[in-house]
């Protein structure tokens, strides 16, 4: 005589948690250089400018000085920029 164990649906099954996949914190050298060595800028509109730095940029020296090992990292960064109040509105990176 076979056995059989009772069927449980799949809502009355326990969840299996996934593992967080969360990229580390950006570091703020990585902020610093583009603010201070961006040689892009696009008007975004309402005194908006995104700033980023270019592929020609990065090799140069002192944008490799100032960032060392994160500067693949700086290449997938972008910084939106407020003109009016010269400040930063949002830091974005690409994954």
């Amino acid at each position: 005589m076979a056995s059989y164990r009772p069927f449980r649906p799949a809502y009355a099954r326990p969840a299996r948690a996934l593992p967080l996949m969360e990229r580390p914190v950006l570091p703020a050298v990585v902020i610093d250089a583009v603010l201070r060595f961006h040689d892009e800028e696009q008007d975004q509109g309402s005194g908006r400018t995104l700033l980023r730095l270019s592929q020609k940029r990065l090799r140069q020296r002192e944008v490799k000085q100032a960032l060392g090992k994160l500067t693949d990292r700086a290449a997938n960064v972008s910084i939106l920029w407020d003109e009016r109040e010269d400040e930063i509105i949002r830091v974005l990176e690409a994954a």
